[in-house]
This record gives structure tokens, C-alpha cells and sequence, in this order.
């Protein structure tokens, strides 16, 4: 019985019950594939799709509709208590839109897996913030991010269980008009934390327009304004830089238009 307390010398037998079986189910959802071989697949990730199935989430999520165009991987905790996450190595939150990649072959997770741990993947997302940068403002922040000790759905600089976290901002235009100022910023996550962008950019007093969690909702576009814009990793066999680029969405670039800015160069997807 679980309130038995044990006063040392006892032998305990456990029978460990097989995993549940999952609940997910292939389904035909159209996908913008950006690169794909026998042993991964790259996707443009829509704005509102969760990444894999989790308690509450089964259906309509990136997994979901991968399984109804690929085999995925049942690598070692493809499913546990978070949910089933076949060929996952890395995640987009929900409504945050751009480059993902997911393995299609056990070694395949295993190698892209590490790439990410060891950091040997460059990462680079557009944002679009509030708040005024000068033309020449990088920032960077080395902010370790952790769960918030009270709204456990939000992260925070601190908070529990930190774990160090690097973001790089470059700002690539501003623009002020209705007595606010945004900025369409390039962000460069060296450590891979949940969240990290968008805590790092709250902490910087520029929280990413939409986000309602860190910031505030903008009548511009209805979710944060963040895009994982290019992707650039070692192929899991060849260890060729494979590089990949996702164009900015229609709505972050209507957003930016909408605040009365030209489009920069730098987001041509050459």
C-alpha cells in the first residue's frame, strides 16, 4: 500500500504494467515539406498545430499528420506520461510557426537528438516585439530559464529548476507610429529551453507582439509573432550542414505591413 512505510531489510517485488496503448491515429493532413530522405523529414510548421499528442491533445497534431504520409521511429520514450513523440527531437510551441525536424529511422533520432544536445545546430527565428532597439543593438542575454513558482504554464528568468539559457537579438528594422514601437527582431537561441525566446524578450522589456502569455494580444495578429525562420543541422548519415528555410508566414508579414513598415530584404528566403 502506498502509505506502508518501510523500516529497512524488506524485499519488494514490482510488476510494471506495459505502456498504454496509444490512442493516435494517422490522419491526412497537408503538410509543407521542405526537405525530405529516408531518414528524416523537414516541415514548415503552421501556427496552431501542436507538435506531437499529449494528454488533451490527440488529434491534429504535427504527429498525426505524419503518421498518414510516413514511418516514424518508435525510439526509447517515444511514448510516456508527456505523450507519444515518434521521431521527435525538437519541439515548435503551438503557435509558433517555421522549421521542424522529425527522424525517420531510430538511428536517425538518435544522431539528430544529439546534435541538438551537444548544440551543433544553428537556430535562427524572426519576432516581431514591441519596444524601441537602435539599428546597432545586439543583445545578448545569458538568462537562465526556469518554471515560474506560481503559474506553472509559464516560464520565467529564474523560477524553478533554471537551466542556463543564451539568446543572441539582432534587430533588422523598427518602425513607431500610434505611440508604440515595434521591432522585427533576428533571434539566435544557442540553448534550446521552453520558451526561451519569448521569456528572453519579456525580460528585455520587449515582449513578442500577440503573445499572451509574456506580453499582451495585438490587433495585428492573433497569436506571438515568433517563426523559426532557418534551421541549419548535420545530416544524421552524411554529417553535410543540411540547411533549411521556412518562409516567413503570411500573417507575421501582413502584421508587420499593418504596422506601417516596409518589408526588409533579409527576409528573402534566398
Amino acid at each position: 500500500k502506498a502509505g506502508h512505510k518501510l523500516r529497512g531489510g524488506e524485499r519488494l517485488e514490482v510488476d510494471v504494467p506495459p505502456p498504454a496503448a496509444s490512442e493516435v491515429l494517422p490522419e491526412d493532413v497537408p503538410l509543407d515539406v521542405l526537405y525530405e530522405d529516408e531518414h528524416l523529414i523537414a516541415v514548415n510548421k503552421p501556427p496552431g498545430m501542436v507538435t506531437h499528442p499529449a494528454p488533451g491533445v490527440w488529434t491534429g497534431t504535427l504527429v498525426n499528420a505524419l503518421m498518414g504520409r510516413v514511418s516514424l521511429p518508435e525510439q526509447d520514450g517515444a511514448l510516456g506520461p508527456d505523450g507519444y513523440r515518434p521521431g521527435i527531437v525538437h519541439r515548435l510551441d503551438k503557435d509558433t510557426s517555421g522549421v521542424i525536424v522529425v527522424a525517420k529511422t531510430v538511428a536517425a533520432h538518435a544522431r539528430l537528438a544529439a546534435a541538438f544536445k551537444d548544440r551543433d545546430t544553428r537556430k535562427t527565428y524572426l519576432a516581431i516585439c514591441a519596444g524601441t532597439w537602435k539599428a546597432d543593438r545586439t543583445a545578448r542575454v545569458d538568462a537562465p530559464v526556469g518554471r515560474h513558482p506560481v503559474e506553472r504554464q509559464r516560464m520565467t528568468v529564474g523560477g524553478a529548476g533554471a537551466r542556463e539559457a543564451q539568446t543572441t537579438f539582432v534587430p533588422l528594422a523598427t518602425v513607431s507610429g500610434g505611440g508604440r514601437t515595434s521591432a522585427l527582431v533576428r533571434c539566435e537561441p544557442r540553448t534550446g529551453r521552453t520558451h526561451q525566446i519569448r521569456v528572453h524578450l519579456a525580460h528585455l522589456g520587449s515582449p513578442i507582439l500577440g503573445d499572451t502569455v509574456y506580453g499582451r494580444a495585438s490587433a495585428v495578429i492573433a497569436r506571438q509573432a515568433l517563426h523559426a525562420w532557418r534551421l541549419v543541422i548535420p545530416h544524421p548519415v552524411t554529417g553535410e550542414d543540411l540547411r533549411l528555410v521556412a518562409a516567413p508566414p503570411d500573417d507575421m508579414l501582413s502584421a508587420w505591413v499593418a504596422l506601417g513598415a516596409a518589408l526588409p530584404t533579409e527576409l528573402s528566403v534566398e
